[in-house]
C-alpha cells in the first residue's frame, strides 16, 4: 500500500509478526513507540534487522516505524528485517535482486515442532528400561 511516499509491509518469523512502515526521512527507527536501542539492547538483534538497510545503503534515507508482536528477541528482530526488506522492495523494485541474493526476502518457515504424546518432547523419547 502506498500513500504519500510511505510504504507498508508485514514481516514474519516463528511466532513474531512485524507491521512495518517506511517513509523518506533521516534514518530514525522506532519499534513499538520506543527507540531501536531501547527495544533491542542486544547488538546482534539490531545488526540482524539493519542488514537490508546496510546492503542497500538506505540507512539514512528512510524513517522506519514498526509494531511487532509475539515471539522472542531474535524472532522479532528477524520479523522486522523481513518487513523492512519487503517495504524497501515496494519503494524501489531495483533493490529486489540484491536483497534476494542476501536471503532477506525469503520467509524463514522454520517453527518449533510440537511435543508428541507418549514422548518427552518433539523427538526425544522417555528413557527405555529393558527390565
Amino acid at each position: 500500500m502506498e500513500n504519500n511516499n510511505s510504504y507498508y509491509a508485514t514481516g514474519k518469523r516463528k511466532c513474531s509478526v512485524a507491521k512495518t512502515w517506511i517513509k523518506p526521512g533521516t534514518g530514525i527507527i522506532t519499534v513499538n513507540n520506543r527507540a531501536l536501542e531501547d527495544y533491542f539492547p542486544l547488538g546482534t538483534a539490531r545488526e540482524a534487522l539493519e542488514l537490508p538497510l546496510a546492503l542497500t545503503d538506505k540507512a539514512d534515507v528512510f524513517d522506519i516505524k514498526v509494531t511487532v508482536l509475539g515471539g522472542g528477541i531474535m524472532g522479532q528482530a528477524k520479523a522486522i528485517r523481513h518487513g523492512i526488506t519487503k517495504a524497501l522492495v515496494l519503494s524501489d523494485p531495483d533493490l529486489r535482486g540484491i536483497l534476494k541474493k542476501a536471503g532477506c526476502l525469503t520467509r524463514d518457515a522454520r517453527v518449533k515442532e510440537r511435543k508428541k504424546y507418549g514422548q518427552k518432547g518433539a523427538r526425544a523419547r522417555f528413557q527405555f528400561s529393558k527390565r
